[in-house]
């Protein structure tokens, strides 16, 4: 592609999505105003309305990506899923397209994914909107430090985290978390001395508080994501270099004892979710490696 046709391809993809995304912006605004009447009923309703229009905005913004990226994306999703269920998920995160190729590889055959994102990035003006549209939660982590210099912060923390997850519990939802924390370079995967060849090392508080807070999840969806090409900005993205992907989704079923539990209080309940994740990661390694262009 000659750099011309690349730089216009980047800066229309850029407000192509800005549009979508501030079209559907102004009715899930209006739709998410009432929601405030302490009426569960209409809070059900209303988060329906508003799911099923997060969910056109997903459909909006693949058909824009498709006709001027002409993608590739190949995605193997299990015939065991679907709209009417919770779920928890997980994937890989290597890019910022990660968001937009799993919202297309869930649209329609799961609730719509919700991510947890960190609140550092409400500054990007597209995952702003991605976050209004389509309701995901910004959390405030606070660091290492100031916990340690205040560890009330960590319960507070937790407490945010467990309050945005209860808001999926009233509509089918996929409460969805990055479980690598961070996307994967060379450079953290050799800080971490990660035992996967193509992975960072799983963390799964979000994904356990997101359980604690959805009594009715008995499902793990994890996701694979693997792109042809090594380039991974979002200018990248924009510009259409990540237009061929395969994206593999399995399912595991929750251990009862992994079940309406606490990890902020357990620790034996923390070791148990670890360990549970660390076999699921083992195991997409392999995927990972099959997957490979």
């Amino acid at each position: 592609m000659g750099r011309l046709k690349r730089l216009f391809i980047g800066i229309l993809t850029f407000f192509a999505i800005l549009i979508i995304l501030s079209f559907w912006l102004v009715p899930l605004s209006i739709t998410n105003i009432p929601r405030i009447i302490p009426n569960k009923n209409l809070k059900i309703y209303l988060g329906s309305i508003s799911n099923k229009m997060g969910s056109a905005a997903v459909a909006s913004i693949t058909t824009a990506l498709k006709i001027l990226h002409k993608l590739e994306w190949d995605f193997q999703i299990p015939k065991d899923v679907n709209t009417e269920t919770w779920y928890i998920a997980m994937s890989n995160h290597q890019s910022w397209a990660d968001i937009f190729i799993l919202l297309a590889a869930g649209h329609k055959k799961m609730p719509l994914l919700k991510f947890f994102m960190k609140k550092e990035l409400q500054w990007i003006p597209i995952i702003y909107l991605v976050h209004k549209t389509v309701d995901m939660p910004f959390l405030n982590r606070h660091s290492r430090a100031q916990i340690q210099a205040n560890p009330e912060l960590k319960r507070v923390d937790y407490e945010n985290a467990k309050k945005a997850a209860k808001r999926f519990s009233r509509n089918p939802s996929s409460a969805f978390s990055f479980a690598e924390g961070t996307r994967f370079t060379s450079q953290k995967h050799s800080a971490q001395e990660s035992p996967y060849s193509n992975l960072l090392k799983p963390k799964v508080g979000a994904l356990a508080i997101a359980l604690s807070g959805m009594p009715q999840v008995n499902t793990l969806i994890d996701f694979t994501v693997v792109y042809a090409t090594q380039k991974r900005s979002t200018w990248d993205f924009l510009c259409g270099d990540l237009s061929k992907a395969k994206v593999v989704a399995k399912t595991y079923a929750l251990p009862e004892n992994l079940k309406n539990r606490s990890y902020e209080e357990e620790d034996d309940y923390r070791k148990s979710f670890q360990t549970f994740v660390d076999a699921i990661w083992l195991e997409k390694q392999q995927t990972f490696k099959d997957l490979k262009f």
